[in-house]
């Protein structure tokens, strides 16, 4: 092809991937060239620029440059992924059926490569995850590399683009588990500082917060909303707080509560690391006992199934290192509500 042309993303396209689609309208082309013109801004949806990973949507127009007319050449063999591997992300499996699959993610295993992530990844061991499918479950979401918990995976196309769209139209509730240092005042309420990108990629990317006057002010900056409810305290030093993010922007949640001046344990990127919280800080009254990993848990979510209609509702266990935290402080999941915020829903 030696020119540059358009086409418009059909209706039953719409929420996949932009790289995912350009490989089924030219199969001739590589996910490296595809990366490379969307960094140069050769390619361009509605004019402007994105990423390979960016989702498109029906109706949208994509701008494709000049591409090779002869195929790719033949990928490589797959070495496949280790037995240990294959396990691990198996075990990780808190529920599934023809169209969906949940995981537990356990925390340090990133959702998906990028800058500064590695090889090891979830989207990498989704081959150990086909269950009798010819085609690999594809991530509907992500998590933080450092977050546990809930993630859900498609099995069909068709069952993506529904899931993307219910997260999109925010019809999803999803409920997080975190350890912070202090006590938030109020115990209950709503944080809606806007978020804005501060440099970096991949794992040193970080969020900066804006007062929600100043947003819209505020180049680049974009509008962010967060619940949150204290569920059990450890004196003034620490609380078991429950959060659901409203938007789904990057770090949204570690951001928020560092801004309300009581980050997330083990989060060095946002201030709770044990390091930065010496002297009089929260772990004074605590010593070395907690660990120092990332106290966040994707606890709970709860989605109409896109085939079925019924309400999934996923509960994942928490990880070792939150599991040992919690019986250091005598706290236990029975002893609280499943969903404190659903009196407001």
């Amino acid at each position: 092809m030696s020119a540059v042309q358009t086409r418009q993303v059909g209706p039953e396209d719409g929420g996949q991937r932009l790289d995912r689609w350009l490989k089924r309208q030219f199969p001739q082309i590589t996910q490296i060239l595809i990366e490379k013109a969307c960094r140069k801004g050769e390619i361009r949806v509605d004019g402007g620029r994105v990423k390979a990973s960016s989702r498109i949507e029906a109706g949208q127009t994509v701008r494709i440059p000049p591409l090779p007319d002869t195929p790719a050449a033949p990928p490589t063999p797959k070495t496949g992924i280790s037995p240990a591997d294959a396990e691990m992300i198996q075990r990780a499996v808190l529920w599934k059926d023809a169209h969906i699959i949940a995981l537990n993610k356990p925390a340090g295993l990133p959702s998906q490569g990028g800058s500064g992530q590695g090889a090891r990844h979830v989207d990498g061991l989704t081959e150990a995850l086909t269950f009798g499918f010819k085609e690999r479950p594809v991530l509907v979401h992500r998590l933080d590399k450092d977050t546990s918990g809930v993630l859900l995976l498609a099995r069909t196309p068709r069952v993506a683009r529904r899931l993307a769209e219910a997260f999109r139209h925010r019809e999803a509730r999803k409920i997080y588990w975190a350890l912070v240092a202090g006590v938030p005042q109020p115990a209950k309420g709503t944080i809606r500082y806007g978020l804005l990108k501060t440099g970096g990629r991949g794992a040193g990317e970080k969020m900066r917060c804006i007062h929600p006057a100043e947003v819209d002010q505020t180049e680049g900056a974009k509008r962010a909303m967060t619940e949150f409810a204290v569920l059990e305290r450890l004196a003034g030093r620490a609380a078991w707080m429950a959060l659901s993010p409203i938007t789904g922007r990057t770090h949204q949640l570690r951001a928020h509560m560092a801004e309300m001046g009581h980050p997330i344990i083990g989060d060095g990127k946002y201030g709770g690391s044990a390091q930065e919280n010496l002297g009089d800080g929260w772990g004074a009254g605590i010593g070395g006992a907690v660990s120092r990993k990332l106290h966040l848990h994707a606890r709970s979510l709860r989605i109409m199934h896109p085939v079925t209609n019924n309400l999934l509702d996923l509960t994942a266990p928490l990880p070792d290192h939150m599991e040992q935290s919690w019986k250091l402080f005598g706290w236990n999941a029975r002893d609280v509500p499943a969903n404190p915020f659903e009196d407001e829903t």
